[in-house]
């Protein structure tokens, strides 16, 4: 693909979207962005440094000592989170701060920080970038959108296997609370909330295996990478 794109995949937790935008960007030599890890990095800082974040001031305070990077990792060939130069790609996806990472995203001045940061990672092209409003907010001009869902059943029982892998104490109920939360949160968030842009591309990945729905999206990024030439 000689005309760079941006491909921009939304949708719900734990419908795959970072497994898709991951392999997608590895098979089209394009640069991975996960939008969720930046504000999980985020939710991290508050967390470690007890900032009230229904505090506009102390919001403000804490996103100008936050830097957020993505660096290679050498051995897997995949983008890792940085937080003020300390990886933390693996903290990030504790429980502890999938239980609060919807409401911190949803801050005014969070979504606003992280937006601009993702908006200016975008200006070469040849991203794919995966998250809840990429499509709708941080690239409307996306020439390639994709929504992602799954049935509600198929999201729980995938995002328990992950969890269960690094905490065998974890119930399914609690996962399932969980992701019914966010949901919640996301879809009803005053500042961008989750929803499908109208010229996005429905992929229900339920039924679908890895290679399936790569080979779907594949199809689809080259097939507008033309229209757009």
């Amino acid at each position: 693909m000689s005309q760079k794109i941006i491909i921009a995949i939304d949708g719900y937790s734990s419908c795959g979207k970072s497994t898709l935008a991951r392999q997608l960007a590895k098979e089209l030599n394009y640069i991975y962005i996960d939008s969720g890890a930046m504000y999980r990095a985020i939710t991290l800082y508050f967390l470690r440094n007890h900032i009230d974040w229904t505090d506009e001031a102390q919001v403000q305070e804490a996103l100008q000592q936050i830097v957020l990077e993505f660096h290679p990792n050498s051995n897997t060939g995949q983008s890792e989170m940085y937080l003020n130069g300390e990886n933390v790609e693996y903290v990030i996806r504790d429980l502890v701060i999938a239980e609060k990472v919807s409401e911190v995203a949803a801050i005014k001045e969070v979504r606003e920080f992280a937006v601009h940061q993702q908006q200016l990672m975008g200006v070469k092209k040849g991203i794919v970038m995966d998250g809840r409003d990429i499509g709708t907010t941080v690239f409307p001009q996306a020439e390639l959108k994709i929504f992602m869902t799954a049935d509600n059943a198929i999201r729980v029982e995938r995002r328990f296997k992950e969890l269960y892998a690094k905490n065998p104490n974890i119930t399914i109920e609690e996962v399932k609370n969980n992701l019914e939360l966010r949901d919640y949160i996301d879809s009803h968030r005053d500042v961008s909330p989750l929803r499908k842009a109208d010229d996005a591309v429905v992929i229900d990945n339920s039924d679908l295996t890895p290679e399936e729905q790569l080979r779907l999206a594949k199809e689809l990024a080259m097939k507008q990478a033309i229209q757009s030439y």
